[in-house]
């Protein structure tokens, strides 16, 4: 995988939107700053990676939902990538995910987070 400027690994899932919330706005507002970004979904995050997952993600003012920061930062041109492993133990498989999410190693999450200028870890 290609490095970025910015990386966030988000360790939870459905169970804690606030804690996604804050990793999609950050960002989200990563990438506003001029600043390439991957978002990393590790642990119980991996379920982010099914299409629809984040549907009806809110938490309410001020920060926006949690399907609109991601059409943001995909737009914006931001990366999201799977962590390979965490998906098989949290039951999943490459099928389940959104086809436009890469599947990366541990390897190719410490490469990402090496060659970072900053990073925000959700755990």
């Amino acid at each position: 995988m290609q490095p970025t400027a910015f990386v966030s690994t988000l360790f939870d899932g459905k169970s804690n939107p606030n804690k996604v919330t804050v990793a999609f706005t950050m960002a989200v507002n990563a990438l506003a700053k001029g600043h390439s970004a991957t978002m990393i979904l590790m642990a119980e995050a991996v379920e982010l990676g099914r299409p629809g997952a984040t549907d009806g993600m809110a938490i309410g003012a001020p920060f926006d939902p949690v399907p609109d920061l991601l059409a943001r930062f995909r737009e914006a041109g931001g990366r999201i990538a799977i962590c390979g492993a965490c998906m098989k133990h949290n039951g999943f498989t490459a099928e389940d995910m959104d086809p436009e999410f890469e599947i990366i190693t541990a390897p190719d999450v410490i490469d990402l987070l090496m060659n970072a200028e900053g990073s925000l870890q959700i755990t």
